[in-house]
């Protein structure tokens, strides 16, 4: 069995993240190829989110400093701290077990209040809807015990286009590849048969020749519709409150898009909506539903200062640091 990745979580963009993915070679047992994408929703649910990085599992690699500004004004600073940055995953307690789950946010004397469950697919495409039981019940699991709990599923599927893609792909754990299905990924190119070459093309190709999608992979996306848009504490505990599904390009200078093309715009599907809508539901619940908590600090987001080192980039080796590819939660300038 592959050794667990135990690296800590790095600052980096969402297409370095996707690349890594998309790229990764060997193995998926030691989660390398999904740990990247931990990290830049870690990242993210900081500058964008205006959450403390305290309070978020793997702890993304930055240190909040604050300030009294003018007139009292508390000036949250924001500056990298590599040093900072953590390891691991949370360990929730559910209604039917624990579970360890990839991105959580906790609040101190309230419990874990948003959670982000991640899953990379390279290949089987076809049999990706038999997963659908265990992904339901997840979410089910966490919000028998913390109904409360923004709970959100971020999945992306490698874009394999062509045989070769395909034969390139990472193996896939043992419990991501059902019995009846048996990978021909190991094959050389030189050995396929016609037979072989049509059944890497049903479990293994992504997008075909004239550009769709394979009908495992839509099916997979209608699936996750019904599963998502979980608004109120008394709506199903087995829908997500927010839902994402992204297709990676994984070969040459396109290594690490998005495929544009699917899911549509209009899909609750599509990424650019995920992060907005679990922030627009941790609001709707701990900021304006608990007035109370958040009058006090403790579940109100952070605006970050504007002269933060993170934005402003004084230092030398801010060349290295991503570009953000989303509008970080800047305070407002005093007047």
């Amino acid at each position: 069995m592959a050794k667990a990745d135990a690296s800590p979580c790095r600052w980096i963009s969402g297409l370095q993240a996707f690349r890594e993915f998309a790229t990764h070679e060997g193995k998926t047992q030691s989660a390398r190829h999904i740990k990247p994408l931990h990290w830049y929703i870690a990242c993210r649910l900081v500058l964008e989110g205006g959450f403390h990085p305290d309070d978020i599992t793997p702890r993304p690699p930055f240190v909040v400093e604050t300030k009294k500004g003018r007139k009292g004004r508390v000036r949250n600073i924001l500056k990298f701290g590599p040093s900072a940055g953590g390891t691991g995953e949370q360990v929730i307690l559910g209604g039917l077990k624990t579970k360890n789950v990839d991105v959580v946010v906790q609040k101190k004397t309230v419990g874990p209040v948003l959670a982000i469950s991640c899953k990379g697919v390279t290949k089987a495409f076809r049999n990706l809807t038999n997963r659908m039981e265990e992904t339901i019940g997840e979410c089910t699991n966490l919000h028998i015990t913390y109904p409360a709990m923004v709970v959100g599923y971020f999945s992306i599927l490698r874009a394999n286009r062509t045989i070769e893609d395909a034969l390139e792909a990472p193996d896939l754990d043992e419990e991501d590849t059902p019995a009846e299905v048996e990978s021909d990924s190991e094959t050389e190119a030189s050995e396929l048969t016609p037979k072989k070459v049509e059944k890497l093309k049903a479990n293994d190709i992504a997008i075909l020749e004239d550009g769709s999608v394979v009908d495992g992979i839509v099916r997979f996306h209608a699936a996750l519709r019904e599963m998502t848009s979980r608004r109120g504490l008394r709506d199903e505990i087995s829908r997500y409150e927010a839902m994402a599904m992204a297709l990676i390009e994984p070969r040459g200078s396109e290594a690490g898009d998005v495929v544009s093309s699917f899911p549509p715009n209009e899909s609750p599907l599509h990424l650019s909506q995920f992060f907005a809508t679990l922030y627009r539901r941790y609001e709707e619940r701990f900021v304006l539903g608990a007035p109370l908590l958040a009058d006090r600090g403790i579940t109100t987001r952070l605006d970050w200062d504007p002269d933060s080192p993170v934005f402003s980039r004084p230092m030398p080796e801010a060349k290295d640091w991503p570009e953000l590819d989303f509008e970080p939660r800047l305070a407002t300038p005093a007047t």
